[in-house]
């Protein structure tokens, strides 16, 4: 609670009062548009606005690019429907305190995946990741436990209001996004986030200062598993059927990647615009248009467009030109103290990352 008091406290207050903003169009928007269509495409926004922020929260402070998240939206998948059928639960909104439970699951598959795939350098865990995603994906088709290429069914709501059907989705999809930008807001404030930063920086120098370097990045690879397999399980709720190629599938975590990249890497608004863009125009494309993967072709000339224009991204190319606008110094973000926001000299960088070391272990 000190935590999120500090986190509050150290908010301008334009930056409060947009965060207000946010969270009254959220809340409000399934009751003013109320058109099913609209509200779908809305929780699937949601739903990629929450995993693209814990993709980044581990990408974006570690310099780690997993290629792999989608393991632990098709396990939150499959562990919601294997509980809730196995259980006989009833199809209610009781369901959705599943959801963490799934997550729980994600964060297990995590421990395991990151004990491999961390022990290697950056391009190489790329690599790894995928490899241990179609792993699990073939799992998903050869398990009796998982219904193999037959998939299972998830219970289904039955007696809900067929007009307001998406809203209890809509606003458990509002509260993971809720949850999951909180909990990377504070991360990246806490000393757990400096000595990320400090690998994601240099990972050599961070290890000789004393940062326990796999332990931080094994921890912060499984917490961003937690969001994204309670996503998997709102997904499988909200879908009703699930198969191996529709939860394990690589396409997710390319889409949240590119959402990152554009929106701007390493901040907390960029995977947020990015996910609200490109999943929503994904959606609309693959309701109305029959070539459902088209959406591909407009994924890719945004990202180029983007990288040419913006390489950083959207969010810290218009923040940038706003400082340079009002005449505030910008340039790389570095480690200052509380009392005068200056750049931290190296010796002072050091004592720092030694000083999170404490404070974490």
């Amino acid at each position: 609670m000190s935590a999120l008091t500090k986190t509050f406290k150290s908010m301008s207050k334009a930056k409060l009062a947009a965060v207000v903003v946010a969270i009254a169009v959220i809340a409000v928007f399934p009751l003013v548009f109320t058109n099913p269509t609209v509200t779908e495409i809305a929780i699937f926004a949601l739903m990629f606005m929450a995993t693209s922020s814990a993709w980044n929260g581990f990408a974006g402070s570690s310099g780690y690019f997993s290629l792999g998240h989608a393991i632990f939206f098709g396990v939150g998948a499959y562990a919601f429907t294997i509980i809730a059928n196995d259980f006989k639960m009833a199809p209610t909104s009781a369901l959705f305190f599943l959801m963490p439970v799934a997550g729980v699951f994600a964060m297990v598959a995590a421990v395991g995946v990151g004990a491999v795939a961390l022990r290697t350098k950056r391009h190489t865990f790329v690599v790894i990741t995928i490899g241990i995603f179609f792993i699990f994906q073939l799992l998903g088709f050869n398990l009796n436990v998982t219904g193999g290429a037959s998939g299972l069914q998830v219970p289904t709501p039955s007696n809900w209001n067929a007009a307001t059907f998406n809203n209890p989705f809509y606003y458990a999809a509002a509260i993971l996004l809720g949850f999951t930008v909180l909990l990377y807001w504070i991360i990246k404030r806490s000393a757990f986030g400096l000595q990320l930063l400090s690998i994601r920086d240099d990972e050599e120098r961070a290890r000789g200062l004393g940062v326990p370097v796999w332990r931080v990045k094994l921890s912060a690879f499984v917490v961003s598993a937690f969001p994204v397999g309670m996503a998997g399980a709102l997904f499988a709720y909200l879908i009703g059927q699930i198969y191996p190629q529709t939860v394990f599938n690589p396409l997710f975590d390319l889409s949240w990647a590119l959402m990152t990249l554009v929106g701007g890497i390493g901040t907390i608004v960029g995977p947020l615009l990015g996910g609200v863009v490109l999943e929503s125009i994904q959606q609309y494309l693959n309701l109305y248009l029959s070539n459902v993967d088209i959406y591909l072709i407009i994924y890719g000339v945004v990202f180029l467009a983007v990288m040419f224009w913006m390489p950083r991204g959207i969010v810290p190319t218009v923040v940038g030109a706003v400082k340079r606008r009002r005449g505030t110094p910008t340039g790389p973000t570095s480690i200052a103290t509380s009392d005068d926001k200056q750049p931290a000299k190296p010796d002072q960088t050091a004592g720092l990352i030694v000083t999170a070391k404490g404070a974490t272990e």
